[in-house]
């Protein structure tokens, strides 16, 4: 079996078999991001500031793990899955929100 075959897709796209360094960046950068959207859209509560720096900061340290594991095993997409349910839910919320308001002013 190729290397390059048992790739994930964030992987194949970064091309991380051909340019291992700037492939490994782009896919921890992607993580992060990910990973930060998820949490702040499913997770994060109002915290004062250095402790919200705090959690981000373990985040980034965290994502360094998952990257290593981005390269074989789904974790990006999985983490871009959960993002777009997050969103679903969010705008679902909202429509909610607004019905209801419509329904209590008529």
């Amino acid at each position: 079996m190729d290397f390059a075959e048992s790739l994930q897709l964030f992987a194949k796209i970064y091309k991380v078999h051909e340019n291992p360094e700037q492939g490994m960046r782009f896919l921890y950068l992607t993580v992060v991001i990910l990973a930060a959207a998820v949490y702040q859209m499913g997770f994060a509560r109002k915290l004062p500031l250095l402790k919200t720096v705090i959690v981000y900061l373990l985040l980034a340290a965290g994502a360094t793990i998952l990257t290593l594991l981005a390269v074989f095993l789904p974790i990006a997409e999985g983490l871009a899955i959960m993002a777009v349910i997050l969103v679903l839910y969010k705008i679902r919320r909202i429509c909610e929100r607004l019905s209801k308001k419509e329904g209590e002013s008529i």
